[in-house]
């Protein structure tokens, strides 16, 4: 089994309870440092999924309702399932100007089906939350006949290789355990073959089509060291050791690199068919 999918597994694995305030105490720090996705992105969503005005969405832990505004102001009815009352308190706060979405405080596991009432199922790096036994058949019931499963990534954001390896002695120094592999694009790539190849073993939809964008993003040494704190393995780290971590951090690209870096990563669209 590769490393991402037992990575994968470690998130849809956690308990229900545990999974409702994961997030809890970097919630404003997700919705201010994550990437966006490219409005190019989400306008061939609408044409692959043949989206029509009355087109019903359902959306699998919406978060801070990133990816939820981008369809609400398109003009798309939006249920939203969202397991953590404070990204739930976000989104509601984001998605003011759009009626017409409607945030649900739940997992989606505990979520009670309505069949066949969507036109999609979207999830914006959100998927891999949800135990693999039951979002594809919950997925699949929620659709109707001709609906499609779609799912939003925005891959790792990684600096250079050269930066990456000045960055990698930080943390081997402090914090050896979380220390991110470099991927590229050829490595974006085979994880997001890997993930469509997941659906289509579910057998419950047909293999997705995918797309990718390759995206630049310039991120301010404050901003980088916010969005670091928004994922899992910092979130994981004690206090005092993501203290120091960081610390490292910002020395590195202060001194190195003149407070700021140039970060890569692959933003994509899998979606595929309701069989």
């Amino acid at each position: 089994m590769s490393n991402w999918v037992e990575v994968l597994n470690e998130y849809s694995t956690k308990d229900l309870e545990q999974r409702k305030v994961w997030y809890s105490p970097v919630v404003e720090a997700y919705d201010r440092a994550r990437p966006r996705y490219p409005e190019a992105l989400i306008q061939r969503v609408v044409e692959v999924a043949q989206l029509s005005p009355e087109s019903r969405i359902l959306e699998v832990g919406c978060g801070s309702g990133v990816a939820t505004v981008d369809f609400a102001r398109l003009g798309y009815a939006i249920d939203a399932v969202e397991p953590n009352l404070e990204f739930c308190r976000l989104a509601q706060q984001n998605c003011a100007a759009y009626p017409q979405v409607n945030i649900i405080p739940q997992t989606f596991e505990e979520w009670q089906v309505e069949s066949g009432k969507y036109q999609i199922v979207l999830a914006a790096n959100a998927w891999h939350w949800i135990a693999s036994d039951i979002k594809y058949v919950k997925a699949s019931e929620a659709l109707q006949n001709n609906g499609a499963l779609v799912l939003l990534w925005n891959m790792s954001l990684e600096p250079s290789r050269e930066v990456h390896q000045v960055l990698d002695e930080v943390y081997q120094q402090i914090a050896p355990s979380i220390a991110p592999q470099y991927e590229g694009k050829d490595t974006q790539e085979e994880i997001l073959q890997g993930l469509g190849k997941l659906i289509g073993d579910s057998g419950l939809f047909e293999a997705p089509v995918t797309e990718t964008i390759t995206c630049d993003r310039v991120y301010e040494v404050d901003r980088y060291l916010e969005l670091l704190s928004s994922y899992s393995p910092y979130i994981a780290l004690d206090a005092p050791t993501r203290e120091a971590l960081f610390s490292g951090l910002r020395s590195a690209i202060d001194q190195q690199f003149e407070g700021k870096i140039q970060l890569f990563n692959l933003s994509a669209y899998q979606i595929a068919r309701k069989r």
